[in-house]
């Protein structure tokens, strides 16, 4: 007789094992853009805790590898209670965050998937209390998820893929994600990355007033303005977004300099090469050094030389002494150069707007030029 308890057991084991296996993975590919989102999650106007943000990235790697192995140890039965417990804690809190994202629509993608899968905040819910489901099976009947081999081989493969999990977490943070999924990855044209397609669904906009009623500001709409109670002063104006229409992969990429944006103009150089520090305050000291060389080297090949920070000016222009750069620079918003490359500095060099090479400041004898 088919017993069905033990297929639907043994089907949640290898689904939910998978599952965590390649989240983690694709996470561990790129613990410092995970850690953005958690720092995300720890600033407003989420959790506001701010004492958690400098943690982010020991978190990241923390739960990013403790992903893996749970499925590891899941897929071989190691340690099935403690593993399913663990399991259970964990999609816990993932779905109560996933959940809080969508309700309060303050974070617009969990990064369960990194940037290899992007889903909308519901999606991400639904896809933990699927997730959840299978556990509480597997919770339910935790005797059926029996050890797949003996003690030491278990024991044995468990601590390998905790070993292989820090040798790649190591690796990607003094270098480069091993698979890039960002839209500024080598091949893509940043041009194309900013199209909007012939046809694609627009925004719903509307016009908010805000008006200082009896002390308090008060939001009025386009609908409204008629019914403003007399004496309220103007104080702001902005748009709500009702419906979201297509935003291009790229969508918040400038060049800014003198308060005038020149990607147009830069971006159809055939030669440049880009340094990039979305905060010069606090870039790494030994990466800058390095970075006077390459200057030197690329111009002499025919390169224009530019830089990219979102550092305000007073700090750019102190950069420019301690290091003695030559180049201009150009502002981005942080979270855009954070987009582009993780590492701060890292170089770019692009070809007519496409990207033909990215290295880490630790990878800087790679470059070809």
């Amino acid at each position: 007789m088919i017993n069905l308890k033990n297929i639907l057991t043994q089907f949640s084991r290898i689904f939910v094992g998978i599952l965590f296996i390649i989240s983690g993975l694709i996470k561990l590919n790129d613990p410092v853009g995970f850690s953005y989102k958690l720092a995300e999650y720890f600033g407003e106007p989420v959790f506001n805790l701010p004492f958690l943000v400098p943690f982010s990235l020991a978190l990241a790697l923390f739960i990013v590898i403790l992903e893996v192995v749970l499925g590891v140890m899941l897929l071989l039965g190691y340690q099935s209670k403690l593993t399913v417990w663990l399991l259970l804690l964990l999609i816990i809190k993932f779905t109560f965050l996933t959940f809080y994202s969508a309700y309060f629509n303050v974070v617009k993608d969990c990064g369960c998937f990194g940037d290899a899968l992007h889903l909308t905040p519901w999606e991400s819910f639904t896809k933990d209390v699927v997730l959840l489901f299978f556990i509480l099976i597997l919770f339910v009947n935790v005797k059926l998820v029996q050890p797949l081999f003996t003690a030491k081989i278990q024991h044995s493969l468990v601590g390998i893929s905790l070993v292989l999990c820090g040798i790649m977490g190591y690796w990607v943070l003094n270098h480069l994600p091993i698979i890039d999924f960002r839209p500024f990855k080598v091949g893509n044209n940043i041009q194309k990355g900013m199209e909007i397609p012939e046809g694609a669904p627009q925004s719903v906009v509307e016009m908010v007033f805000i008006y200082k009623v009896n002390g308090v500001d008060t939001e009025f709409t386009e609908k409204d303005l008629m019914n403003i109670p007399a004496g309220a002063t103007f104080v702001d104006r902005k748009d709500k977004i009702l419906v979201e229409g297509y935003v291009p992969p790229i969508h918040d990429f400038t060049m800014e300099k003198d308060g005038f944006d020149q990607k147009e103009r830069l971006l159809h150089h055939y030669k440049l090469l880009v340094f990039v520090a979305y905060d010069l305050a606090i870039a790494n000291k030994d990466g800058m050094l390095l970075l006077k060389n390459v200057q030197k080297e690329a111009e002499a090949k025919g390169y224009k030389v530019i830089g990219m920070t979102g550092s305000t000016q007073e700090q750019i222009e102190k950069t420019k002494k301690e290091f003695g750069f030559t180049f201009d620079f150009y502002f981005c918003d942080a979270i855009a150069l954070k987009t582009i490359e993780r590492a701060n500095p890292s170089i770019v060099i692009l070809e007519k707007g496409t990207v033909k090479q990215k290295v880490h400041y630790n990878d800087i004898e790679d470059l070809k030029l």
